[in-house]
């Protein structure tokens, strides 16, 4: 690989190994490959873990979310630009909210852009992959925030109970039998746990929802991201376990996000 200090052949030689591999985007890849790596060792293996098929944000240590630079290490879930639809929406609803939760929080980044938006709360994200959580931990830090490894309301703390002003809860949402349907970067790289909802996709969502009212505040709010084609039947599950519920939707991020709130 050609030196660092020399850029315009830098850039063509790492563009031209990232067509190669049939990175669609291979320019944009390239200046941000090239804007990380500090030496031209650390390039090279940066250019050849992305040739493999590795996730650009792995690869690169960091995914930019609702404009900030989240952390993520290999083997975690990757943060998706349509969740930034689902930060919006649960500032919208509860722009005071002083208590807020990152259920299912990955990276911890849902957590960590709620933070920095609404400044002094007390924040608290949970996974059940410890992976995960020590790179959640990581993340959500410079808010004083509180990571637990757990499964969904097992891992919080029991004093969170009826305070919570925003449960933000990206779940797993892809049915069980269309996971091998996914682009190889997810099957290949991040933990099936994250991405893996049950046989219609919504046996965690209902899980959620079944438990959120007894950790929400009276007007708190639980957020949750799912399908076009699972939205229906996610907004009547909200419903039923006592939620004023109403669905929030972006074509532009071909995101759909239930809002549930408790009365």
């Amino acid at each position: 690989m050609t030196s660092l200090s020399d850029s315009d052949t830098a850039t063509t030689a790492v563009v031209s190994a990232l067509r190669a591999a049939g990175c669609v985007f291979a320019e944009d890849e390239a200046e941000l490959i090239l804007g990380t790596a500090r030496t031209p060792d650390e390039l090279a293996a940066m250019v050849d873990r992305r040739a493999a098929g590795q996730p650009l944000e792995h690869v690169l240590g960091w995914a930019e979310f609702h404009g900030l630079r989240i952390l993520v290490e290999p083997g975690v879930f990757v943060p998706r630009r349509r969740t930034e639809f689902l930060v919006d929406q649960a500032l919208a609803q509860a722009p005071g909210a002083s208590v807020v939760v990152d259920l299912c929080c990955g990276s911890g980044a849902v957590g960590a852009a709620l933070a920095a938006a609404l400044g002094n709360v007390e924040l608290h994200a949970a996974d059940i992959d410890p992976a995960a959580v020590g790179c959640a931990r990581r993340n959500i830090a410079p808010y004083g925030g509180h990571a637990h490894v757990g499964d969904l309301f097992d891992a919080l703390p029991a004093a969170l109970r009826g305070r919570t002003g925003i449960l933000a809860a990206n779940v797993p949402y892809v049915p069980s039998d269309e996971v091998g349907l996914l682009p190889a970067e997810a099957r290949e790289h991040e933990p099936l746990v994250a991405l893996d909802g049950g046989g219609d996709g919504l046996d965690v969502l209902r899980r959620v929802a079944a438990g959120a009212c007894d950790w929400l505040a009276p007007g708190g709010c639980v957020l949750v991201e799912t399908s076009e084609r699972q939205a229906e039947d996610s907004v009547e599950t909200f419903r039923r376990a006592g939620l004023t519920t109403r669905l929030a939707a972006s074509e532009e991020l071909y995101a759909n996000v239930v809002v549930g709130v408790r009365d």
